[in-house]
């Protein structure tokens, strides 16, 4: 008997389906950094440049909520749909704006239907493929963000160009579409919960507080003056309280179980983006690079991040903590190296290799974090707690690039050259993916109790 496949007859379309969704939505999300500034000069918005940003960032931490609390109450199949349906509105938003404030409205809109997408994702991956086929399943969906990042900016930049910016919204819609289309027959298979999963209402609003203390730590790392200083600790404090009451009990000091595989998430998360922010503008200014060469290292990442992603797909026998200790490593060892650009000697190009390495462990991790959520998660929960860790990969993310950012504007206003920011960024992300290499072993789910009933993972 042939073993089943996430491409075999039973899971095709849903495979399919899956990764069209996600290849759109990633198109999007890179295409958005080059036509903004086309779409600010149209509208007259400069003064509104970063806000197209802030709202999706916000609006997708809630949609995340919102999302993960539908699925568990109503099924995959309804949250997927508000999700796409949600999503369509703010690219139709987006692309017909006749003015800045529209647009941002837009892009708020996308953020909240990506926020239901991003979690419905794992609830179907969860209920519609057995635990044996989710590796593969999570390495096709690691490789639909390839293309999208080979190929986005510079599609995007050729639609603007001959075209317009709106096209890069409103042409996206039938495609999100026929990714839906495919993907219904399986949902319809899918069981429905009974609904009485228990939903607390107010964790929607916990996600806008956490969502508005990342803007606002994001919008402080862009000043260097004394008003930073207030925005900085009161984004501070709204990101605590919020996330003390969105991610499972004892992620901040990493209690073995679901806590540790989310913090491993935003742990991986933050130490890749952070640098991988850095790598661009150090390669540009400190050795001259054009930006398509400045480019490449990125590439030759998210090359590496497919690549591994595909590999540890065709192993489901392997020990998914395990794969995540290497996966760390090797994101230590590749973040480390990207140090390598500060040496004037080298010329940078050694950081095209390190980014590789810092990739393939990104592809082993991220993967290995998603099969041990939905491995420990309970069904009637798994909404929630994919919105866990997908909020903590955001807010990972947002922190270290947001500190990037703080050592930038230092160097912009003269306060510290830009090799020392360099090397102060490396440091502090290497250092948090040490953390987690070190922490990473806690995600084994505990050992049973002596009556057989596993103890409660997450926060109920």
């Amino acid at each position: 008997m042939t073993a089943p496949t996430v491409l075999d007859g039973r899971h095709r379309l849903t495979t399919v389906g899956l990764v069209t969704l996600v290849t759109f939505v990633a198109f999007e999300a890179m295409a958005v950094a080059t036509v903004l500034p086309t779409a600010v000069a149209e509208l007259d918005g400069l003064a509104w440049y970063g806000w197209p940003f802030t709202a999706f960032l916000v609006a997708q931490v809630v949609g995340m909520v919102i999302g993960g609390d539908l699925g568990d109450r109503r099924g995959a199949r309804v949250a997927l749909l508000w999700g796409v349906a949600v999503f369509a509105v703010g690219l139709v938003a987006a692309g017909l704006a006749v003015d800045m404030a529209l647009f941002v409205v837009g892009r708020a809109v996308q953020g909240l239907g990506g926020g239901f997408i991003s979690v419905a994702i794992y609830v179907v991956a969860g209920a519609a493929f057995e635990p044996r086929l989710r590796p593969a399943l999570f390495g096709a969906l690691a490789a639909a963000w390839v293309v999208p990042a080979l190929v986005g900016p510079l599609l995007a930049g050729v639609l603007t160009s001959a075209v317009s910016w709106r096209l890069v919204f409103l042409g996206i819609l039938p495609l999100v579409a026929a990714g839906l289309v495919l993907v219904l027959p399986a949902l319809r298979r899918l069981s429905v919960p009974d609904g009485r999963a228990a939903v607390d209402g107010r964790r929607r609003w916990w996600a806008l507080l956490s969502g508005t203390g990342v803007a606002a730590l994001q919008y402080a790392g862009q000043r260097l003056d004394l008003v930073a200083v207030p925005i900085a600790a009161l984004g501070l404090v709204a990101l605590v309280l919020g996330l003390g009451h969105l991610l499972p009990r004892g992620t901040a000091r990493a209690a073995r179980g679901l806590p540790t595989v989310v913090a491993s998430r935003g742990l991986l998360a933050g130490a890749f983006f952070g640098v991988e922010s850095l790598i661009p503008l150090s390669l540009a200014q400190l050795h001259g690079f054009s930006p398509t060469a400045a480019g490449i290292p990125l590439t030759a990442g998210a090359v590496g991040w497919s690549v591994a992603s595909g590999l540890q797909g065709r192993r489901p026998d392997l020990s998914r903590v395990r794969l995540l200790r290497v996966g760390f490593g090797f994101v230590v060892i590749g973040v480390a190296g990207t140090a390598s650009v500060a040496v004037g000697g080298l010329g940078g190009w050694p950081v095209y290799a390190t980014w590789a390495v810092a990739g393939l462990g990104m592809g082993l991790g991220m993967s290995s974090v998603s099969v041990l959520l939905l491995e420990q998660s309970p069904e009637h929960r798994r909404g929630t707690d994919s919105a866990s860790l997908q909020i903590a990969d955001v807010t990972g993310s947002a922190l270290c690039i947001g500190a990037v950012g703080v050592l930038v504007s230092a160097s912009t206003a003269g306060v510290l050259p830009l090799p020392a920011v360099l090397l102060v960024g490396v440091a502090g992300c290497t250092a948090v993916g040490a953390v987690g290499w070190a922490i990473c072993g806690r995600a084994r789910v505990p050992t049973p109790s002596v009556d057989g009933a596993a103890p409660t993972l997450a926060r109920s």
